[in-house]
């Protein structure tokens, strides 16, 4: 097999903040979604169901769910020629943000924690973030 055949994997890290500007719109989004999502499954009618209750009410609570619920790595580099997505895993958590402030910082270069990668020798990443919407 040569060089160009040999799959390579590349971890790709994108740090994002975002100021919401509009809760409501980005709610109404995530719930439409929502909807959009739960009649496109083949989920029997009650565990669709009660799925769907628990997703509308964590991003009603919660827009940093809400956002969650409407970024999909996929779409991230789906029209990127030649990459292929692997293994996705996001989270997005309401933070504290003042960008004049001198001790906020957005992370540092091997900082594994502040990634919340965990060293397990393998370089593998588990569990903690979404897989799908």
């Amino acid at each position: 097999m040569s060089t160009s055949e040999t799959p390579s994997f590349v971890r790709l890290r994108v740090e994002m903040v975002l100021e919401i500007s509009d809760a409501d719109a980005l709610t109404g989004t995530a719930l439409e979604s929502i909807a959009a999502d739960f009649t496109t499954t083949g989920a029997s009618a009650d565990e669709s169901a009660e799925e769907r209750t628990h997703a509308e009410e964590t991003v009603r609570e919660d827009a940093a769910e809400a956002l969650a619920s409407l970024i999909d790595p996929f779409d991230l580099v789906s029209q990127v020629p030649g990459v292929e997505l692997a293994q996705a895993s996001w989270s997005s958590e309401t933070i504290d943000y003042d960008p004049d402030a001198e001790d906020w910082t957005a992370g540092e270069d091997g900082d594994e924690a502040y990634y919340g990668i965990e060293d397990n020798e393998t370089d593998d990443e588990e569990g903690g973030g979404n897989t799908e919407r």
